[in-house]
C-alpha cells in the first residue's frame, strides 16, 4: 500500500486558498460591484498582493515543494510532461509551474496598475502625483491583466481536473490535507527543510521597505488637484443651492451660465457687474481644463442642448441612470442637482468613490 507523504506545507495551503478567496472578491467587486464596492475591491487586491509577496519569500525559504528551485520549469521538462508515460511530480508539474509564475507576475502587475488607477485617476494613494493619462493607461492594463487572471484560473481548474483524472488522485483534496500518496516512479525530489527565521526576516524587510516607499511617495503633492473654493463664489452660489466646483464644466459653459444669470434655471440670479465679473473670472480660470481629475475629464463633455447643466452631461446620465427616480425626489436628496447628498466631497470637485453614501429612506 502506498504511504501518504507530506507535500504542501501549511503556509502553501493557506496561501493557495486565501489567494483564491481574495481574487474572487477582487474580481467580483471589480467586474460587477460598481463604485460602492471599491473599498472591498481595493482591500481584496491589497490582500492578494501581500499574499503574493509572502509566497515569493516562501519560494526561497520554504519546504521542498514550496521552493521555486523544485519546480522551475525547463522547456525540456514541459515537453516531457506532455508525454503519456511522463513521471509523476509530487509537487508542481512543469505546466503547473508555468501557471504559478504567470499568476505571480500578473498579480504584481494588477497591484501596480491598481495603484496607478487610484493615484492618476482618483488622486489617492502613493501614486497621487501621477497624471490622469498615466492612470487611464494603468486602468487599461489593470483590466487586461484581470481578464488574463480569469483565463489563468479557468485553465488552472481545467488542469487540476485533467491531472486528477490522469494521475488518479484528488489534487484539490491534497491541497487541503497537504499529503499525497508516494508511488513508484515518482519524479525524484530531495527534502529541504523550511528556514522560518530567514523567511520572517525577509518578510519584515519587504514590509518595512514597502512602508518606507509608500510614505516617501505619498509625501509628494497630488497632481492636478481642483483649486480650493473661492469664498465669495461659494457664498453667492450656496445661497440658493450647493456650490458646484468649476472643474465640473469647461470654461465655455461657465461663460454661458454667467451670461444668463437673469434667467438662471427659471430664477433671477442677477449680480452686480463687478461681482459677476470676478466670479466668472474665477470660474473660467479653474474650469475643467485646469484640473487633472477624473470628474474634470469626464464632465468636460457637456450635453449640446444643456451646456451648463451637470446632470444632463453624458457621464452623469450614464453613472446615475440605474438609480430610481424616487431617490432624487425623496427628502434626503430632494433633487438630481443635489450632489452633496450622496457625495461628501462634492464641493471639492473630487467625487471620490470612497466618499459616496447613498441615503436610504
Amino acid at each position: 500500500m502506498n504511504r501518504p507523504v507530506p507535500v504542501w506545507d501549511l503556509p502553501i495551503r493557506l496561501f493557495h486558498w486565501s489567494l483564491a478567496a481574495a481574487t474572487a472578491v477582487a474580481a467580483g467587486t471589480g467586474f460587477f460591484g460598481g463604485a460602492g464596492a471599491i473599498r472591498w475591491h481595493v482591500g481584496a487586491g491589497l490582500v492578494a498582493v501581500g499574499l503574493v509577496i509572502a509566497r515569493i519569500v516562501w519560494g526561497f525559504t520554504g519546504t521542498t515543494h514550496a521552493r521555486f528551485a523544485d519546480f522551475l520549469p525547463r522547456p525540456g521538462a514541459v515537453i516531457e510532461h506532455l508525454r503519456p508515460a511522463a513521471p509523476r511530480h509530487l509537487g508542481h508539474n512543469p505546466l503547473g509551474a508555468l501557471m504559478v509564475f504567470a499568476l505571480i507576475g500578473l498579480m504584481l502587475v494588477i497591484g501596480v496598475t491598481g495603484l496607478a488607477v487610484l493615484g492618476g485617476m482618483l488622486k489617492t494613494g502613493p501614486l497621487a502625483f501621477w497624471s490622469f493619462d498615466a492612470g487611464r493607461m494603468g486602468h487599461e492594463l489593470h483590466e487586461l491583466a484581470a481578464w488574463a487572471v480569469v483565463g489563468l484560473v479557468a485553465c488552472h481548474l481545467a488542469g487540476v481536473a485533467y491531472e486528477s483524472r490522469r494521475s488518479r488522485e484528488n489534487l484539490a483534496r491534497a491541497m487541503l490535507t497537504g499529503t499525497k500518496e508516494a508511488r513508484p516512479g515518482d519524479h525524484p525530489a530531495g527534502q529541504i527543510p523550511a528556514r522560518v527565521p530567514l523567511a520572517v526576516f525577509f518578510l519584515l524587510l519587504a514590509g518595512s521597505g514597502l512602508w518606507a516607499a509608500n510614505a516617501s511617495l505619498a509625501a509628494r503633492p497630488p497632481r492636478g488637484m481642483p483649486a480650493a473654493f473661492d469664498a465669495s463664489t461659494r457664498a453667492e452660489c450656496s445661497a440658493c443651492h450647493m456650490a458646484y466646483h468649476p472643474s465640473l464644466l469647461p470654461a465655455a459653459s461657465w461663460r454661458g451660465l454667467m451670461a444668463t444669470l437673469p434667467d438662471h434655471f427659471g430664477e433671477d440670479a442677477s449680480l452686480d457687474p463687478r461681482t459677476a465679473a470676478a466670479i466668472e473670472a474665477w470660474l473660467v480660470t479653474h474650469a475643467a481644463d485646469s484640473a487633472d481629475t477624473l470628474p474634470a475629464h469626464a464632465f468636460a463633455r457637456t450635453a449640446p442642448d444643456a451646456p451648463f447643466t451637470v446632470t444632463e452631461t453624458p457621464v452623469w446620465r450614464r453613472l446615475h441612470g440605474d438609480l430610481p427616480g424616487a431617490l432624487f425626489a425623496g427628502p434626503a436628496v430632494k433633487s438630481r442637482s443635489n450632489c452633496a447628498a450622496c457625495h461628501a466631497d462634492a464641493e471639492s470637485g473630487l467625487f471620490s468613490p470612497f466618499s459616496i453614501h447613498v441615503p436610504k429612506e
